[in-house]
C-alpha cells in the first residue's frame, strides 16, 4: 500500500490488526457503495443464511459493530499520529473479507476536515443500513460511537499514550454532532475501558457470547469482569490516569 495512509500506518505498531492494511484477497469496494440499501440487504441476507437465523436487525447490528470499527480506522489513526486523513466516502475504500465483512479501509486523501468527512460517511451508511434491516437508525449511531471510542483506545495502547489519544474522542464526536452520542470511558484499577453506549446484539446469534462490557449486564457484574480484565493487562501497558482526589493532590 502506498499513499498518505501508508505513512500513517508506518507509525502505528500492529497497524494491520487495526484495519489499516488491506490483507491479500480482500475485495475493494468504494465506501460510497455501502450507502446502497440493496447491496447492504444482500450482505445481510447472506449472513443470515450462514447463521441460520433470520432477524435482519440482529445481523445489521452485528455487521455494523465490526464494519464501523474498520471504516473509522483511517480517520482515527490519522488524528492519533497528527496526520489527518479524509473520512469522506468518495476518498475511502473498504476491503471486504469472507462474508462481506470489512476487514480494512484505506483513505486516499490527506488533510481535510476529519469530523465533516466522518459525519458525511456515517450519514450515508447508517440510514442505508437501517433501511436494509428495517430498523431505527439510532442504535447504529450508538454502535458508531463505541467504535470511535474503541478505536482511539486501541490506538492509544498501540502508541503508548492512552490518555492523550482517548482525549480526542469527545471533541471529535462533538464536532460530528447529533445524532452521534458522546463516547465514554471508565478507568478500572488504572486501566481504561470503553463504557459502551450500545449493544452489539452478538449474543442474539447462535452460540454468540455476551461481551465483557455489555451495557445490558448488571453494573456490579460488569465491574467485577472489568476488574478481572484489568488485572490481566500486561504490565508494560501505560495506565490510565486516576481521577483527582484528596489523596492525589
Amino acid at each position: 500500500m502506498s499513499g498518505p495512509q501508508a505513512q500513517v500506518a508506518a507509525r502505528i505498531p500492529g497497524a494491520a490488526a487495526l484495519g489499516l492494511l488491506p490483507p491479500p484477497g480482500a475485495v475493494a469496494v468504494p465506501v460510497a457503495r455501502l450507502a446502497d440499501p440493496r447491496l447492504l440487504g444482500e450482505l445481510l441476507a447472506a449472513r443470515a443464511a450462514r447463521q441460520r437465523a433470520g432477524d435482519p436487525r440482529v445481523h445489521a447490528t452485528v455487521w455494523w459493530y465490526s464494519a464501523s470499527a474498520v471504516l473509522l480506522a483511517p480517520v482515527l489513526a490519522g488524528l492519533a499520529v497528527g496526520r489527518p486523513l479524509s473520512a469522506r466516502p468518495a476518498d475511502t475504500t473498504a476491503y471486504l473479507g469472507r462474508g462481506g465483512l470489512p476487514v480494512a479501509a484505506v483513505s486516499a486523501v490527506a488533510g481535510g476536515d476529519p469530523a465533516a468527512g466522518l459525519r458525511e460517511g456515517l450519514a450515508a451508511v447508517v440510514p442505508a443500513l437501517a433501511a436494509a434491516a428495517r430498523m431505527r437508525p439510532r442504535p447504529l449511531w450508538g454502535i458508531a460511537t463505541d467504535s470511535l471510542a474503541n478505536g482511539l483506545l486501541a490506538l492509544g495502547r498501540a502508541l503508548g499514550d492512552v490518555p492523550a489519544v482517548t482525549a480526542l474522542a469527545g471533541p471529535l464526536a462533538a464536532a460530528v454532532g447529533s445524532p452521534l452520542p458522546a463516547p465514554r470511558y471508565v478507568d478500572v484499577e488504572g486501566v481504561r475501558f470503553t463504557a459502551r453506549v450500545s449493544c452489539c446484539l452478538l449474543d442474539r446469534l447462535p452460540s454468540g457470547p455476551t461481551c465483557l462490557s455489555c451495557p445490558r449486564r448488571a453494573p456490579a457484574e460488569r465491574r467485577v469482569l472489568l476488574e478481572d480484565s484489568a488485572a490481566r493487562v500486561p504490565a508494560d501497558l501505560p495506565p490510565a490516569p486516576r481521577p483527582p482526589g484528596p489523596a492525589g493532590r
